[in-house]
């Protein structure tokens, strides 16, 4: 009786468990139904900010297809001198990234051509990119993409692949013009880099590790950016559109599709893109473009003056209150700022009508300049105001050396120049002897050591340096060591800095 009572008892919970099972089922499968209809809803019925995003995507698309044909490819090619070093395909200045490539794409990583890795040919091969400007084959890239060249291949979005020429090429602002032969070809806008604000789009357009017409998007960081460290004269906009290597030379657009700079150069410790880009100006650049094709070279206008940035501490020490203005350290002699009465420990506060804030500016506004010029400088002296009259004179042209500096001294990271005697009068370095380094890349370990532009390099691996020869010949030596030490003075003071050399 019990055994069949319990029998009785589980036959009838059994339909009960299963129209529950089913009923659950059901009721799943109904709030399924209902997520379905809700993301069908909105893919028929995009909320405004959805139809906001999509409006931006289309924008950068049509942008795209706008400027993309006028965007090459670069390749240059330079006879590796010294006996042929094979060094395979790894990146020798960062192995870490090849190994997470690796990681990433196994047996299909692509074969990347690394700039300035040599071949199995003896030849060395960069990458990068550049614009066209005219119908007619004028391009406009960066000054370090094609500068040491014996040969360059463009090749267009739609394949076709040129020779060309070097019309001209300024290290100091880091454009270069090249030519090909060729016709009817599309051409980028000029915008106005001067109405740039911070916060607009800008879309960055190259060939990144040679993946030609690659596009990255991002937002105007800053404008005016100098002291950088990256070129003589500066005046970079900041973005953080990804620029890698092989994006230099190539176009910086805004959503108008106009040229609004040139894409120079990333701040990063890996090699990277870390969100910090530098690009050209476009009104600079053109300036600058119009004189190489013109000339060849290009023309800047000179005061001759040592100048400084304001800082609180110099203003308090030169009773100049709350104001801005670049101070002369100090006057080269017989220079047009010494024939017009400049003098050290003058604040230039206004120059041809415009004020005077910050030092790169100055730099940039008096070198656009051209030879014989006349223009009028303000200055405070003693707390007075004084307004001079001053012819602009022509800087003089890099040393020939600058182009000429050994593989390895580049790969310091930094450049030199000798020891003048107005550096000697400024800094008070009387009894010392040694170079004083000249350009510095940023990025490089000798910026990451704590290197500047400025310090003077008294020793070489506890060698005196006399000159600029006797620096490099003592790196020379060096490079079988693989690092070198050197002996810095800034200011009064002196310290030992070790740089691992890069092969």
């Amino acid at each position: 009786m019990t055994y069949s009572s319990k029998s009785s008892v589980s036959a009838t919970r059994q339909p009960m468990s299963k129209l529950y099972l089913s009923l659950t089922a059901m009721a799943l499968f109904g709030t399924a139904l209902g997520a379905v209809a809700t993301q069908g809803d909105l893919v028929q019925k995009p909320t405004p900010e959805i139809q906001t995003l999509k409006q931006t995507g289309k924008a950068f698309t049509q942008v795209t297809k706008h400027v993309s044909p006028a965007v090459v490819f670069i390749k240059a090619e330079k006879l590796a001198s010294g006996p042929n070093r094979v060094l395979g395909n790894k990146n020798q200045q960062n192995p870490h990234q090849d190994e997470w490539m690796e990681k990433f794409f196994g047996d299909r990583l692509p074969k990347f051509n690394r700039p300035g890795q040599p071949r199995h040919d003896g030849r060395s091969v960069g990458q990068g990119s550049g614009f066209v400007i005219t119908e007619n084959g004028y391009i406009l890239t960066n000054s370090h993409v094609v500068k040491e060249a014996d040969k360059l291949t463009v090749t267009m979005a739609d394949g076709r692949e040129f020779e060309a020429k070097k019309v001209g090429s300024d290290s100091r602002s880091d454009v270069a013009v090249i030519k090909v032969d060729a016709s009817d070809l599309p051409v980028l806008r000029m915008g106005d880099s001067e109405k740039l604000q911070v916060g607009e789009w800008a879309l960055a357009i190259g060939s990144p590790f040679g993946l030609s017409g690659s596009v990255t998007a991002g937002i105007v960081s800053a404008t005016g950016r100098n002291s950088v460290g990256i070129t003589d004269y500066e005046n970079f906009i900041q973005t953080d559109a990804a620029i890698n290597p092989g994006n230099s030379g190539g176009p910086l657009v805004n959503l108008s599709g106009e040229v609004i700079g040139i894409n120079t150069a990333i701040f990063s410790r890996t090699g990277a893109n870390n969100g910090i880009g530098f690009a050209i100006p476009i009104n600079m650049a053109h300036q600058i473009c119009d004189q190489l094709i013109e000339h060849g070279s290009v023309t800047r206008g000179h005061l001759g003056i040592m100048i400084q940035n304001l800082t609180p501490e110099l203003a308090k020490s030169f009773g100049l209150g709350d104001v801005d203005g670049v101070l002369i350290g100090d006057v080269v002699a017989d220079s047009p700022a010494h024939q017009a009465g400049l003098e050290a420990g003058d604040l230039v506060v206004e120059f041809n009508g415009k004020s005077v804030d910050n030092m790169g500016t100055f730099r940039n506004t008096v070198a656009a300049l051209a030879p014989e010029t006349k223009a009028n400088v303000v200055v405070l002296r003693d707390g007075n105001r004084k307004t001079l009259s001053v012819t602009i004179g022509q800087l003089p042209s890099a040393p020939q050396a600058e182009a000429s500096h050994p593989q390895w001294v580049e790969s310091l990271g930094f450049t030199v120049q000798p020891l003048s005697d107005e550096l000697r009068k400024q800094n008070d370095w009387q009894d010392v002897t040694g170079v004083v380094i000249d350009q510095i890349n940023s990025s490089s370990s000798a910026a990451l050591a704590g290197l500047q532009p400025g310090m003077l390099i008294e020793e070489v691996n506890r060698q005196k340096v006399d000159d600029v020869d006797e620096f490099h010949k003592f790196i020379e030596e060096a490079q079988e060591e693989g690092q070198v030490l050197f002996r810095v003075k800034h200011g009064e003071y002196s310290r030992y800095v070790t740089i691992q050399l890069q092969e």
